[in-house]
């Protein structure tokens, strides 16, 4: 009993931050269809940049975190305006290769200006070795409620953002029809710029709450990225409440067989390095089974 509640408590802790990166992924897939295979190294190079606000100059961690969201923010904006608009939003192979180009950029970059060595990443939560609550023999630490905590208040803050506000509700137009949303008067590039800068904000936010237990050098995102994408798939890629959803479904799944694997004669190879394979299982069912996920939309064309 301890180890099965040991192993939910891990997974609560991963699905939270794998919630944060799939959102991240959704919001530029509601809008354009399209999965944005930078993201990883967007979200990493945020991380660095808190990691540096933090500890090189002395910003208390949550007043890096928000600094760093604000300038990735900027940073997704300037990126949708420079290189994604100037392309035909229905040819998605530029898109996909330009992404793919500054997520090697991106990589580079960090690993010129940082190193490739392992950093070690602040706490933005209490994370002393008593810093737990006891439940039945297992810890449930501070981290982990923590995570939890900031994954559904950042949730809370886009469903206001976006049932609220005119830009969210612009946003929101346009996720659902792009050229009838431009009909009526809606500008949509510059709704666009918004979500791509929503987007690399919370792909950074997704970052710090994971550096700590990863350490940070310039891949550590990219282990994460494929849980968070998996969780999207399942979830379904424009659905937001979805997409959480599958994040606790692949992060348990990934928790407790990976923890119960240790326990069995002749699996005690899958160990967490191998736990990617559970990430691509779960995005080949899916896509074989329910393309459109959980709680997609499922899409019907007339022809």
């Amino acid at each position: 009993m301890e180890l099965f509640l040991q192993r939910v408590f891990d997974g609560l802790n991963n699905g939270a931050a794998y919630a944060v990166v799939a959102i991240a992924l959704v919001i530029i897939f509601k809008a354009t269809t399209l999965v944005n295979f930078a993201q990883a190294n967007m979200a990493m190079f945020g991380t660095y940049l808190t990691w540096m606000f933090a500890t090189q100059q002395g910003l208390p961690i949550w007043i890096a975190i928000f600094v760093s969201m604000a300038l990735t923010a900027a940073g997704g904006a300037v990126i949708e305006r420079v290189l994604i608009r100037p392309f035909d939003p229905t040819d998605h192979l530029p898109v996909v290769l330009i992404t793919l180009g500054l997520s090697l950029i991106l990589e580079a970059v960090a690993g010129w200006k940082w190193g490739l060595e392992f950093h070690r990443f602040p706490s933005p939560f209490p994370a002393a070795p008593d810093d737990f609550v006891s439940i039945g023999g297992a810890r449930l630490r501070y981290e982990t409620i923590g995570t939890i905590v900031t994954m559904f208040v950042m949730l809370g803050v886009l469903s206001l953002v976006l049932n609220r506000t005119k830009i969210g509700l612009a946003f929101r137009a346009v996720s659902s029809n792009t050229e009838s949303s431009r009909l009526v008067g809606v500008k949509v590039g510059p709704t666009l710029m918004f979500g791509w800068a929503l987007s690399a904000a919370f792909g950074t936010l997704g970052g710090a709450l994971v550096a700590r237990q990863t350490n940070l050098e310039p891949a550590f995102m990219a282990k994460l990225v494929i849980f968070s994408f998996a969780a999207a798939t399942l979830g379904g890629l424009d659905s937001i409440g979805g997409t959480v959803i599958g994040a606790f479904i692949v992060a348990m799944i990934q928790s407790l067989l990976v923890g119960y694997a240790q326990q069995i004669p002749g699996l005690d190879w899958l160990k967490s390095n191998y736990a990617l394979v559970i990430a691509f299982v779960v995005i080949l069912v899916v896509l074989l089974f329910k393309p459109s996920g959980l709680y997609g939309t499922r899409r019907i064309e007339r022809v």
